[in-house]
């Protein structure tokens, strides 16, 4: 599994270059990220090569932050790969609360990240399956 920071941000001009400093003032590089905002707030989700110290200087930095246990997968890289991931997960009833790709690919197919509302049962499903899992530890070193 792979740890992901959250980040909960109002939504106003400055506070994502805020976050993006202190990572960055701090040596923490982000490997991937995505955003999912409402009209008062946003969320930042964001992989970084340094989950815990991630954690630890945003919330000294007075910012409301989780950390969440995501999964990632190497998928096709061609028309249906993705599909056929998830197939796997839809038979065995897992349902995909979120998911978003990695920019940098450690290999010749795609790299998405995935929170599943049963994460232990989707791994299974997905090893079963002989969908190859990405371990925290290789993605925080791309």
């Amino acid at each position: 599994m792979v740890k992901q920071i959250s980040v909960f941000l109002e939504n106003k001009c400055g506070r994502l270059v805020t976050v993006t400093q202190v990572l960055g003032k701090h040596n923490i590089n982000i490997r991937a990220l995505t955003i999912a905002d409402t009209s008062d707030f946003g969320i930042l989700r964001i992989i970084v090569d340094q989950p815990e110290k991630a954690h630890e200087v945003l919330k000294k930095e007075g910012f409301i932050v989780t950390e969440t246990d995501v999964v990632a997968v190497e998928v096709s890289d061609q028309p249906g790969g993705l599909a056929d991931i998830l197939v796997y997960l839809e038979k065995a009833g897992v349902n995909i609360e979120y998911l978003y790709s990695f920019v940098e690919k450690p290999t010749q197919d795609a790299l998405i990240l995935m929170r599943l509302e049963d994460t232990e049962k989707g791994i299974q499903v997905l090893k079963e399956n002989n969908v190859t899992l990405i371990e925290g530890e290789r993605i925080y070193s791309l």
